[in-house]
């Protein structure tokens, strides 16, 4: 049996604001109970709806120092099981009491070097020695940074592994030096600029990329572009010297959650032989419940995702007023930026009918707008791996792209010469090229409905569940253990 320890700061279904989540909360059940032993450590929020927490059952409980700052801090341990995968819970009502997962950045770098401490503290106790711990993003930057300075000499950790994987490479959690090794207790040979030192300060992040055994990303189109300049994000001369030891697995989607078959969020559910007329009935429920006119000779496109500059939302508004032509509607899901929720509020007041803002996050909804739609835009100026694209894919929904990281990788595009791809691309980030990518999928979707349908199907067949991801970690695993 090979113990395989998940650590991160957010999990689905407990707590959730990104894909990171979907991840940990989906990969774990994805291996061979009989082969593979995976747990999850994350923080015990209160956040956590209550229908979890209060399933939860305390296992233990101690005081564990923290750096020259604390001597005694209290360590809670709580458990529960969900799905056939056993989760702990780093219960802490000063950190984690909070009604968000994440604060101001002070007070998230200290907390998230507690989490990472009392992860290791907590080993022991549970009686769980991890044959590789798989740390996720700069929350768990400090674990094998810990595992290889204040826990190296316990026997208890000898042999572990670290596997540590990039979601979003520009989130580092920095400060300074002083404050986070007086918070860490980490010794000072660390602070150097080949560990954990970035341009005078520290870097948790940086450290888990240091001493990590390996390192993975989301994509491997990602993989590739965090060892550039220009979206390496300070880190990329570190990645390059580490790149016989990282690699890109692409995210996949939990096919059970997103399926159009038998999602009770849809007016009428549907497969990849009767979408058609499906997709056709849900367009209209969707025009409904939006205010939109009701005809399904336009046109649907939307955006769901975070409202920020990352997600290309500048080109969108560069070329939205051409988008939303009298063939064309408009919605938007999301919340984010101000200037962007505003843009779209404006939009859906000076066009209605046409443009429909939904300032909000909502999952049953956001289900809906896939099924209602007949194209989805992700013209991300990054992009790790994204889910956006590969959600649309599963409810029938083409994807238009900008070719960056993930999207690039799933995202086949469209040819019309040979009848391949499964959805629409460009590669510059330019808002012409953005305008032009989404006119020729309505020229497609207008002019050649057959075309449309047969590259739906194809989506739709593609196949990206966890299956085909969980493998290459599997194998990533035993290539890790065998070293």
């Amino acid at each position: 049996m090979k113990n395989i320890l998940f650590v991160a700061s957010e999990c689905v279904p407990f707590v959730k604001t990104g894909g990171l989540a979907d991840v940990v909360g989906t990969l774990p059940k994805m291996f061979n109970k009989d082969e593979y032993d995976c747990r999850v450590i994350i923080p015990n929020y209160r956040c956590i709806p209550d229908k979890f927490r209060n399933e939860f059952q305390y296992v233990h409980h101690f005081y564990m120092d923290m750096g020259e700052r604390f001597n005694s801090v209290h360590v809670g341990i709580m458990e529960y099981e969900y799905e056939g995968i056993k989760f702990y819970f780093v219960d802490n009502l000063f950190y984690f009491g909070g009604d968000k997962p994440y604060a101001d950045t002070r007070y998230d770098i200290e907390k998230f070097i507690y989490f990472s401490k009392a992860v290791m503290a907590i080993l022991p106790v549970i009686n769980f020695r991890p044959d590789i711990i798989h740390c996720h993003d700069w929350q768990a930057g400090l674990v094998p940074v810990y595992l290889h300075t204040l826990y190296k000499d316990n026997p208890f950790y000898s042999g572990v592994k670290t596997i540590f994987t990039i979601h979003n490479l520009r989130f580092q959690g920095i400060w300074d030096i002083k404050t986070i090794r007086s918070l860490s207790g980490l010794p000072e040979y660390v602070f150097t600029p080949d560990k954990l030192e970035y341009k005078k300060d520290a870097n948790m992040l940086k450290g888990g990329l240091v001493y990590a055994d390996y390192i993975t990303t989301v994509s491997d189109t990602y993989a590739g572009e965090i060892q550039s300049g220009y979206f390496g994000e300070g880190l990329d001369g570190l990645l390059r010297a580490r790149n016989q030891s990282l690699c890109g697995i692409v995210n996949g989607i939990d096919y059970d959650a997103y399926n159009p078959e038998t999602d009770e969020n849809l007016a009428k559910k549907y497969s990849v032989r009767t979408f058609k007329k499906a997709k056709a009935a849900n367009k209209a429920a969707l025009q409904s419940e939006l205010g939109l006119d009701r005809d399904d000779n336009r046109f649907v496109i939307s955006i769901i995702s975070r409202l920020t500059d990352q997600k290309g939302l500048d080109l969108v508004r560069y070329a939205l007023d051409r988008i939303c032509d009298e063939f064309t509607q408009f919605v938007v899901l999301g919340t984010g930026d101000g200037q962007y929720e505003n843009l779209f509020r404006d939009y859906a007041w000076r066009m209605p009918g046409k443009v429909s803002a939904n300032i909000l996050f909502n999952e049953g909804f956001a289900h809906r707008v896939y099924a209602g739609s007949d194209a989805v835009l992700v013209p991300s100026l990054f992009e790790p791996c994204g889910l956006t694209q590969l959600i649309g894919l599963r409810y029938g929904t083409v994807p238009v792209v900008r070719e960056t990281g993930g999207l690039k990788d799933t995202v086949a595009p469209y040819n019309e010469y040979d009848g391949t791809g499964i959805g629409f691309s460009f590669a510059n980030y330019n808002g012409e090229e953005l305008l032009a990518t989404i006119n020729y999928a309505k020229k497609v979707f207008f002019e050649n409905r057959a075309e449309w349908d047969r590259m739906v199907a194809r989506g739709m067949k593609t196949d990206y569940s966890w299956a085909g991801s969980a493998l290459k970690y599997q194998d990533l695993y035993n290539r890790v253990l065998g070293w």
